[in-house]
């Protein structure tokens, strides 16, 4: 049984040729101005409710 390391190792150094792939994507979205308001999420309907109650 081998005990751990007393110096550690760094990172492993990156392969040569190998790199990530990336791609830039667009991710704009029209809306129109006649569009209804969105409704809220679970977060912020339970925070208008807690400060719905607090308030009374």
């Amino acid at each position: 049984m081998t005990a751990p390391s007393s110096t550690p190792r760094g990172e492993r150094a990156g392969t040569p040729g190998i790199a990530w792939q990336t791609e830039l994507v667009r991710t704009e979205q029209l809306i129109a101005d006649d569009a209804p308001d969105p409704q809220p999420n679970r977060a912020t309907r339970r925070a208008l409710k807690r400060a719905a109650r607090r308030t009374k």
